[in-house]
């Protein structure tokens, strides 16, 4: 169910507020509470009022050094996970201009240092030739909110110079579907497979291919990206979560490795991708 932006505030809110009250009524300074915790009273300070958002972890420690009874902590945790969550739909950013996303994740590829897009049903932005990412960015469905094509197109474009920012490293998972899935003309796809086989030889790029007909225990069920290990996307038909919570950020770290423990890789990829394309240049004749 989506998440509203009012609730989200509304329960960061709630559990500041919490935590300050638990705080004051264990008779704890701020400082000592921070020896408690082994973190610095700004940090406290900035959790109390609502600045900072506190990890799961960071409330559990909080938690167990105000000797908060078991009841009571659970209800604090779960409040802390949903805090944790964010959710944006595909709409609002269309109302806002989806080309603002595009510098949205400039922003946030430019602070990490590792990235690891996990693509089951389609290649990711950075991975576009142009007119791919135009026909992605096409409406397609009734109801799907209307954008401005042309400029989100110039925003992701400008986006992949940081593909040759080697201070970063870029692991691009994808399954043989997510190549060969036709979402454009088939001289399209066959320039866009080309793309990503040039694109693999990158000294900072890695790119991975789950081929078909082979047994992997596990099912690729949502398009994600891991931001070094602080935070996760997730992709939904309807819009995008944002998970900070350390265990949810390690489970699909987990989970991204075990897929690309039984990717082609390197070379292998680099084929595949190159046979993929020759196959659409086939379909073109």
């Amino acid at each position: 169910m989506p998440i509203e932006p009012e609730e989200q505030e509304r329960e960061r809110r709630n559990l500041a507020e919490a935590l300050r009250s638990l705080r004051l009524a264990s008779g704890l300074s701020g400082e000592r509470l921070a020896v408690r915790c082994n973190m610095s009273q700004t940090k406290i300070s900035r959790i109390e009022t609502g600045r900072a958002l506190p990890s799961v972890i960071d409330v559990e420690r909080i938690l167990k050094a105000l000797a908060v009874p078991d009841g009571v902590s659970q209800d604090l945790l779960d409040l802390a996970r949903q805090a944790n969550v964010d959710y944006a739909s595909w709409r609002t950013y269309a109302r806002i201009g989806l080309y603002r996303k595009q510098a949205e994740l400039k922003a946030l590829e430019s602070s990490s240092h590792a990235i690891r897009h996990f693509l089951p049903a389609i290649p990711t932005g950075l991975l576009h030739v142009r007119e791919y990412a135009a026909a992605t960015l096409s409406p397609a469905v009734a109801g799907e909110p209307a954008r401005d094509v042309r400029r989100t197109v110039e925003a992701r474009m400008e986006r992949q110079a940081i593909l040759d920012d080697r201070a970063r490293s870029f692991w691009f998972l994808m399954t043989e579907q997510a190549v060969r899935w036709q979402r454009a003309a088939t001289g399209t796809m066959a320039a866009q497979c080309a793309h990503m086989a040039e694109i693999n030889g990158k000294p900072n790029v890695e790119i991975g291919v789950l081929p078909q007909g082979i047994h992997v225990p596990g099912t690729p069920m949502n398009i994600f990206v891991v931001y070094d290990d602080r935070l996760v996307t997730v992709e939904l038909f309807s819009g995008e979560v944002v998970l900070r919570d350390p265990r949810d950020v390690t489970q699909h770290l987990n989970l991204f490795e075990l897929f690309w423990s039984h990717a082609l890789t390197g070379d292998r990829a680099t084929r595949f991708l190159e046979e993929a394309s020759q196959a659409f240049m086939r379909q073109r004749d």
